[in-house]
């Protein structure tokens, strides 16, 4: 895996925090929720575009997304009881086959 697909999974990660940062916000509004939340915002758009010098952009945005969204879907399940069901694991599943798919079929620099 070369550098490019690190930084991009890293910046997966940092997506999932500042969606979780969002939620912060709302049960805690100030300044360390709202700063937390543009620092993230921040880094997670400097990840990303790096992350595009090396892989294509829908790639590159394609996984992002769809790794963000069945992160924080799972970390919502997990701690604010949010709704779990078979269809809801299918189609997480159906975004994981799909990001593996660009990845197998996306080329690096």
């Amino acid at each position: 895996m070369n550098v490019y697909w690190v930084v991009l999974l890293l910046a997966v990660f940092v997506e999932i925090a500042w969606a979780l940062s969002l939620k912060w916000i709302q049960t805690h509004p100030g300044v360390w929720s709202i700063g937390a939340a543009l620092i993230l915002t921040g880094l997670n758009m400097l990840m990303l575009s790096y992350a595009m010098r090396g892989i294509p952009v829908g790639t590159a945005y394609a996984v992002w997304t769809g790794l963000g969204a069945v992160g924080i879907t799972i970390i919502g399940i997990l701690w604010f009881s949010d709704p779990l069901s078979a269809a809801r694991l299918a189609f997480m599943a159906l975004i994981i086959v799909g990001v593996v798919g660009l990845k197998l079929t996306g080329k690096a620099a």
